[in-house]
C-alpha cells in the first residue's frame, strides 16, 4: 500500500544519482575490495564470538557487498516495509486520495525520500537490515569504505577488518539473539499505534518550526508523549546495539589490527562532519543523536563489563525486559542492580 504514497522507483533513481558512484577504482581493485570484505566478514564471525561469547549458530542472515545504488535500493525496500502500517492507518482515517493528487504526492514524497537516501548512501559504511526476510541481511558498502579509508589515510587492510568487526557484531546480535528482530518490529508497531492521523499535519508544522528556529531534529517532528515513550525504548535498544559493536571492534582490534588506535582517533574526527552543510544535515536528519548512541552505548557496555565481566553482561541478551532503558544507558550501575541484583 505504501507504493501508492511514495514513488519508490523515483526514490531509488534519484537517491542513486545523488549518492553517486564513489571514489575511482580500477576493475581489479574493485574486485579485490569485494573479495577482501567478504573474507573479513567471514573472519569476523569467530573474532566476535570469542570476544563476546555470543554464538550465531548459522549464517542465516547473508552478507552482501554492495555499491551505493545497491544500498539505496535495499533501504528503499526497508523504508517501504516500515511505512506500510503507517500508510494503512492514514488511509483508513482519511480515505485514499484522488488519482491526480496521489500521483503528484507520491512523486513529491519519492523525491524527498530519494534525497535522504542519496545523502546517507554516500556515507554509510555498513548496515544490518533487520527488515529483510527471513532473517535480515548485512550490507557492506564498498565504495564508502574505500572513500573513508582514503579520507582518514588508514591502512586499507586494517580499516576494512575494523569496519567488518563492527558490522558483523550487528549480524551476530540479531542471529544469536533470536527475539531481537521481532522485538524491534514490535517497537515499530507500537510507534505506529501512537500515530493520530488528524494531528499529523499540526505536528509536522510545529516540528518544522522548531527546526527552523534551530532546535531539535527530524526525530522531534512527531513527538507526542506516547511516541516519546516508545522512542525512549528504541533509543535504549539502539544505543546498546551500536555501543556494543563499537566496544567489540575496539576490543578485538589490538590483537588483529595493528593500527586500531590511530584508526579510532581519525574516524572519530570524521564522524563529527567535515563542513558546515554536512554538520547541518547531520543534525536535521538526527545523525547527531546517532553519534550519541555510539558514544553513550559504548560507555554503558564498558561500565557494565568493568563491574561484572562480559559473561554477566550477556544477561542483557536473555530477554527483552533485560534491555537497558534510555536512563540506564547513562547509569550502568542502575541496570546491574535491576537485572543482576
Amino acid at each position: 500500500m505504501s507504493a501508492n504514497m511514495v514513488d519508490w522507483e523515483l526514490a531509488v533513481a534519484l537517491g542513486s544519482r545523488v549518492a553517486g558512484d564513489g571514489p575511482a577504482v580500477s576493475t581489479g581493485e574493485a574486485q579485490e575490495v569485494v573479495t577482501g570484505l567478504r573474507a573479513d566478514a567471514e573472519r569476523s564471525t569467530g573474532l566476535v564470538r570469542d570476544y563476546t561469547g555470543l554464538v550465531a549458530e548459522e549464517r542465516t542472515a547473508p552478507v552482501l557487498v554492495v555499491n551505493r545504488a545497491g544500498w539505496v535500493e535495499a533501504n528503499a525496500a526497508a523504508f517501504s516495509t516500515v511505512m506500510d502500517p503507517v500508510v494503512a492507518r492514514l488511509t483508513e482515517a482519511k480515505g485514499a486520495p484522488s488519482g491526480l493528487s496521489q500521483a503528484l504526492g507520491s512523486r513529491v514524497t519519492g523525491a524527498e525520500v530519494g534525497l535522504l537516501l542519496g545523502f546517507l548512501g554516500s556515507r554509510v559504511l555498513g548496515q544490518f537490515d533487520p527488515f529483510h526476510d527471513p532473517s535480515g541481511r548485512l550490507l557492506l558498502v564498498a565504495p564508502n569504505i574505500v572513500h573513508a579509508e582514503r579520507q582518514i589515510r588508514a591502512d586499507p587492510a586494517d580499516f576494512r577488518l575494523w569496519v567488518c568487526l563492527h558490522e558483523e557484531t550487528h549480524r551476530v546480535q540479531f542471529t544469536a539473539v533470536p527475539w531481537m528482530r521481532e522485538h524491534l518490529f514490535a517497537q515499530v508497531q507500537d510507534l505506529v499505534d501512537t500515530v493520530e492521523p488528524t494531528r499529523m499535519a499540526e505536528d509536522l508544522v510545529a516540528g518544522a518550526s522548531r527546526l527552523l528556529r534551530g532546535g531539535g531534529s527530524l526525530l522531534d517532528v512527531v513527538g507526542t508523549p506516547e511516541q516519546r515513550e516508545v522512542l525512549d525504548r528504541v533509543t535504549g535498544v539502539m544505543s546498546l546495539l551500536e555501543g556494543h559493536a563499537d566496544v567489540v571492534m575496539d576490543g578485538v582490534g589490538p590483537s588483529v589490527i595493528p593500527s586500531v588506535a590511530q584508526i579510532r582517533r581519525a574516524f572519530d574526527r570524521r564522524r563529527q562532519g567535515v563542513g558546515v552543510l554536512d554538520r547541518l544535515l547531520r543534525r536535521l536528519l538526527g545523525l547527531e543523536a546517532k553519534m550519541a548512541q555510539y558514544r553513550d552505548g559504548a560507555k554503558f557496555v564498558r561500565g557494565v563489563v568493568a563491574k561484572v565481566g562480559m559473561e554477566e553482561f550477556n544477561a542483557v541478551w536473555a530477554a527483552p525486559e533485560h534491555l537497558p532503558s534510555r536512563a540506564e544507558i547513562g547509569d550502568p550501575s542502575a541496570w546491574v542492580a535491576r537485572v543482576l541484583g
